[in-house]
């Protein structure tokens, strides 16, 4: 054996990429859309995250889906004038499911809830322009599953309200999570067999999280080739969930197999979702913000990634 098997891979998924450099070098002239996921910024204000984000040069925000209820949350003219403000556009929104509002549950108060939060969330992403709207299956942080007709379960209760999506023109993006958060739909492989359970057309596409990725998948370029256009957004974080070049996540390949699946195309999006390392991220939902720790961790993990991006264009 010369190579080990995720170099080889590795390899493969270069010699593409110059393949297509060398054939289709129009192909690579637009850059990859860079975007941010702010739940992971705390209890911070709208206005500090977006002034954080311009001073870095990100031009794109995924807000955090915060209307657990229909007083909560963030209201569109407010959050758009804000972001108006910093030069800043939505990406999309990050769709959170917890035991509260499970697709996948088998309480029907718990379904009604998910469903509920749907009707809330996919208008405000209509309304605030964003291209998507990150959909789990079943809920983050229960990993036990409830029974063996769950992944039905859940499609079917997607399915009955798939219509929003499509009435709204909000592509909703299903997200593979790793085994140690959730009880089903873990690969990309399995969030295809999803889509085709649900079998909408309003519910055609993919998140993808490399840090989950690393866990579940046997490599993470050849998943991102396997999502091909399905996949309208990737969130980034190191290996470690810190900030990019803190860890030992193979960034170039990332950012060859992206340009091989045409992701540097309008209305998809690379999102840094860095959250920090353990098993349960979610307190830094709910925390005080540290404002120059979160300054450092977005203008080095940007800064690192258009480094490699440069790099990979300069082969």
């Amino acid at each position: 054996m010369h190579q080990q098997h995720f170099e080889e891979s590795n390899n493969c998924i270069r010699e593409r990429f110059k393949d297509l450099k060398q054939k289709s070098p129009e192909k690579l002239r637009t850059r990859l859309n860079l975007s941010w996921s702010n739940w992971g910024f705390g209890r911070e204000s709208l206005a500090d995250s977006a002034s954080r984000l311009a001073r870095s040069g990100v031009p794109y925000i995924e807000l955090h889906g915060n209307h657990y209820g229909p007083d909560l949350g963030y209201k569109v003219d407010e959050a758009l004038t804000i972001l108006t403000d910093h030069g800043l556009r939505v990406s999309g929104v990050c769709g959170m499911f917890s035991a509260d509002n499970d697709l996948a549950s088998n309480r029907a108060i718990c379904r009604e809830a998910a469903i509920e939060y749907l009707k809330r969330e996919v208008p405000f992403t209509r309304a605030v322009g964003g291209a998507y709207l990150l959909v789990v299956p079943g809920a983050v942080g229960r990993p036990q599953e409830y029974d063996e007709v769950e992944f039905d379960r859940s499609a079917e209760t997607l399915r009955a309200w798939a219509h929003l999506f499509s009435d709204n023109g909000v592509k909703a993006a299903i997200e593979p999570i790793r085994s140690a958060e959730v009880s089903l739909v873990h690969t990309v492989a399995e969030a295809k067999k999803y889509l085709e359970a649900v079998d909408h057309p309003g519910v055609g596409h993919i998140n993808g999280d490399v840090y989950h990725m690393q866990s579940e998948e046997r490599h993470i370029g050849y998943a991102i080739l396997d999502a091909g256009e399905k996949l309208v957004n990737l969130h980034l974080a190191d290996s470690n969930r810190c900030a990019m070049g803190d860890g030992s996540m193979d960034v170039c390949t990332i950012i060859r197999a992206l340009y091989l699946i045409g992701h540097n195309a309008e209305g998809r999006f690379v999102t840094f979702e860095p959250l920090g390392p353990g098993g349960n991220p979610y307190p830094a939902m709910h925390g005080k913000p540290d404002k120059a720790k979160l300054d450092a961790l977005v203008s080095t993990s940007i800064r690192y990634f258009r480094d490699c991006e440069g790099m990979v264009l300069a082969e």
